[in-house]
């Protein structure tokens, strides 16, 4: 049995076995993680500790243990007792052993699915996009260099050192653009990839924001103090997570209104790319700001995509760029009062350039 055990773990599918009277009898890790609650909560018992209005959940079973046949539902709703709803297939099947019978419940969340699907694309789309900005910093940067250098050698010959004023723009500018370009490409040095503490990379985001604010915004701590260490680059990471909650500081309407919750959780059983982690690293970055246009929250990641009419578009776009090459994930919900941007960061060593 330990070793079935251990297969069922390993599962990123939520598995539930319970005997005739819909009783719990086991519940795997993913099973925890989905339904947001434990397996010793929940053995023992009726279905109403699996979810919060388990009436439908249960005519199902009862179908199945009636008519001792499998029994599919798709995108069946589910409300967790945390009050959160998901959307899930479900199949049923009766078991049968010399040990007795039972019902094995299989659950595979639509949500996440649709959010691996989404991923997917939203991936493509960035390499796409990465390939062009390339392509096209190559094309900016050459001639760039030949404008600065004309600049440079016509400043030497100017009869009038008046003149050397128009020259100096042109270089100045010429080397704003290179370095627009630069940032556009993101970061490309190697990850210094190190042992650290995830709460030191928070802490030091959160002095430096306090430092620049003089004290008037908000920074709300909510860590795991059992996260071990994970392998990353501090200084990228910590370059990650400022323009992340920079954002946030520059789209608050006041500064002393702005309250910024950095949280830090464990989470099992998560799938990122084509990658399934047993356990990942969940920061969450959440602000009480105005929240993100709904037609803006597809592309926010994308290079010059702002709400701003200053900004360059390019701290979301370098952040996910970093957090890409750890091999973790980012995403974000928005809702007017509320924005979360989410960071998965995986806890084993990662071998991104």
């Amino acid at each position: 049995m330990p070793k079935h055990r251990d297969i069922l773990d390993n599962l990123s599918t939520a598995v539930v076995t319970l005997d005739a009277d819909m009783q719990v009898l086991s519940m795997n890790n993913s099973g925890e993680v989905l339904l947001e609650t434990s397996e010793a909560r929940c053995v023992g018992h009726g279905l109403d500790r699996l979810v919060a209005h388990p009436e439908t959940l249960a005519t199902v079973l009862e179908q199945v243990i009636r008519t001792r046949s499998p029994l599919a539902r798709r995108s069946m709703p589910l409300i967790l007792h945390s009050g959160r709803e998901i959307h899930a297939d479900l199949m049923l099947t009766p078991v049968s052993e010399d040990a007795g019978s039972f019902l094995l419940l299989e659950i595979q969340p639509v949500d996440r699915l649709l959010r691996i699907s989404r991923e997917e694309n939203i991936h493509h789309a960035q390499e796409t996009t990465r390939e062009m900005l390339r392509g096209l910093a190559h094309e900016i940067k050459n001639p760039l260099g030949g404008v600065r250098g004309a600049a440079q050698l016509l400043a030497r010959e100017l009869p009038d050192e008046d003149l050397a004023e128009y020259t100096t723009i042109i270089i100045r500018e010429a080397d704003r653009l290179r370095d627009l370009v630069d940032r556009l490409l993101g970061p490309n040095q190697q990850l210094d990839q190190r042992k650290l503490n995830i709460h030191e990379v928070l802490e030091h985001v959160r002095n430096l924001l306090l430092a620049e604010t003089d004290n008037r915004i908000t920074l709300v701590r909510d860590y795991d103090p059992s996260l071990p260490e994970l392998v990353g680059d501090r200084s990228q990471l910590i370059q990650a997570v400022l323009n992340i909650v920079r954002n946030a500081l520059q789209a608050a309407e006041n500064v002393d209104d702005c309250v910024i919750t950095l949280r830090s959780r464990p989470q099992r059983q998560l799938t990122i790319g084509r990658t399934r982690h047993r356990v990942v690293c969940r920061l969450d970055i959440e602000d009480n700001g105005p929240g993100i246009p709904e037609d803006l929250l597809p592309s926010i990641f994308m290079p010059m995509v702002t709400g701003r009419a200053e900004g360059t578009g390019l701290g979301l776009t370098i952040a996910q760029s970093i957090i890409t090459r750890h091999g973790g994930m980012l995403g974000c919900t928005s809702e007017p009062g509320m924005t979360r941007f989410t960071i998965y960061l995986p806890m084993e060593t990662s071998h991104h350039a």
